[in-house]
C-alpha cells in the first residue's frame, strides 16, 4: 500500500509538530504492506534525497510556508493522487481544493485537521474565513478525519456531525541523554542550578499567554527561564524589552539543540505551558516525560491532554497564587504527567494507530 504524506515541510524533520509526526510515523514504519512517501519544500532543503528511513520522499519547488503554502499543498495533492494509493493530508489549508480533487480522483484521503486553526487570533478576518472554509471541506471530503485532542473531537461531531479518530502526538523522542559534559556547561551557559528555576517553551504568541506568565514571576519574584522567538513579533520584542533587565525572569532565544533543551527541560522545578488553542500541543506532551510539575493554562485542550492532573491557572493573579500555594503536591503532579506520557504519547503507539486508519 502506497501512502502518500503531503501538508508539511518534509523529512528530516527541522521544526515543527507535523514534521516531527511524519519523521516519527517514517521511523517507525514496521510494516511491509506500507510504503511511505513524504511531499517535501524542495527550497527548505540543501540536498535532495531519494529515500529517508525507508520513505520515498518527493520534492515540490515551493515554499511549505507563507504565501506559497496553500499551491504547496495542492501541487502536492494533485501529484500525490497519480503515484498513492491513500493520502495523508497534515492540515487543512490546502483542502479548500477537494471540491475540485474529487472531480478526478476518489484516492482514500486521511486528514489531520490541526487545532481549529480559524480560531487563532493571528490570523486576520480573512484569512480566518478562508481557513474555516477549508477546514468545511476537509471535513466533507476526507475519507477519514483524525483530531489529536477530544476537545477538537467534541466539536467536529456538535459543528458537522461526524465522528473522527482521537490520535495525539508522541513525545518520546525527546529522551536523549546528554553526556556530564555538556550538562555542566549548559548549566553554567545558562547560570542555572538544578530545581532552582522555572521553564517555559513555545512560540512568543499572544495565545501562549507569554505575557500572562512573565508578569506572574516577575511580580511572584521567582526565578523563570523562558524560550521563544522573542524578534518573531512587535509582540516578543516588547516583552523582550520589557523584561530586559528583570532580575526574576530570563528572556531566551530559541534553542535547536535538543540535547541543550534536555538538559534545560530536565534540571527545572516546575514547566509552564500557556497555550489556550490549537488541541494537544507537541510541545507539552514532550514536558511530560520529563516527570517535572507542570502548571499549564486552564482551557479544555490542557486539561484533557492532562487528564485534569496538572496544576491549573487562568491570570497572572491566579498563577502568583499558585506559585505561592505550599499544598501543592508537586511530586504528585510530577509522577501523574510522566505516568500519563508513559501510557498516551509514546510515538510506537501513535504509529500503529495512524497504520490501522489507511
Amino acid at each position: 500500500m502506497k501512502v502518500a504524506i503531503i501538508g508539511t515541510v518534509g523529512v528530516p524533520a527541522n521544526y515543527g509538530g507535523f514534521e516531527t509526526l511524519v519523521e516519527q510515523l517514517v521511523r517507525h514504519n514496521s510494516s511491509d504492506e506500507i510504503q511511505y512517501a513524504v511531499y517535501c519544500s524542495k527550497k527548505s532543503y540543501d540536498e535532495e534525497r531519494w529515500v529517508y528511513h525507508g520513505a520515498k520522499t518527493e520534492y515540490v519547488g515551493l515554499n511549505a510556508n507563507g504565501m506559497q503554502s496553500i499551491p504547496y499543498d495542492i501541487l502536492s495533492l494533485v501529484k500525490a493522487a497519480r503515484n498513492s494509493d491513500v493520502i495523508l493530508v497534515l492540515g487543512v489549508s490546502g483542502c479548500a481544493f477537494l471540491p475540485i480533487f474529487r472531480l478526478f480522483s476518489k484516492k482514500k484521503l486521511v486528514i489531520n485537521i490541526d487545532g481549529l486553526e480559524h480560531r487563532r487570533d493571528k490570523w486576520n478576518k480573512w484569512a480566518r474565513r478562508f481557513l474555516k472554509f477549508s477546514e468545511k471541506q476537509a471535513v466533507k471530503y476526507g475519507d477519514v478525519i483524525i483530531t489529536d485532542n477530544k476537545g477538537i473531537t467534541d466539536y467536529v461531531m456538535e459543528e458537522y456531525g461526524k465522528p473522527s479518530e482521537l490520535i495525539a502526538y508522541g513525545g518520546d523522542h525527546v529522551l536523549t541523554y546528554p553526556d556530564e559534559e555538556l550538562v555542566g556547561r549548559t548549566m553554567k551557559e545558562y547560570g542555572i542550578e538544578k530545581d532552582k528555576y522555572a521553564m517555559a517553551l513555545c512560540r512568543i504568541e499572544p495565545e501562549n499567554n507569554v505575557h500572562t506568565i512573565l508578569e506572574a514571576f516577575e511580580n511572584a519574584k521567582k526565578r523563570l527561564i523562558f524560550i521563544g522567538n522573542w524578534n518573531k513579533s512587535e509582540y516578543g520584542r516588547n516583552l523582550a524589552e520589557k523584561y530586559k533587565n528583570s532580575e526574576y525572569v530570563k528572556i531566551t532565544p530559541a534553542v535547536y539543540d535538543l540535547n541543550v533543551l534536555n538538559v534545560l527541560r530536565s534540571n527545572c522545578s516546575i514547566y509552564l505551558h500557556g497555550h489556550s488553542a490549537g488541541g494537544t500541543n507537541p510541545s507539552l506532551v514532550e514536558a511530560m516525560f520529563f516527570a517535572k510539575p507542570i502548571f499549564a493554562f486552564d482551557c479544555v485542550y490542557n486539561r484533557e491532554s492532562t487528564e485534569n492532573r496538572a496544576v491549573y491557572f487562568a491570570s497572572s493573579d491566579d498563577l502568583v497564587g499558585k506559585l505561592n500555594d505550599s499544598t501543592i503536591d508537586l511530586a504528585a503532579n510530577a509522577a501523574a504527567m510522566a505516568e500519563i506520557a508513559d501510557r498516551r504519547y509514546r510515538w510506537e503507539t501513535i504509529a500503529r494507530q495512524y497504520e490501522a486508519l489507511y
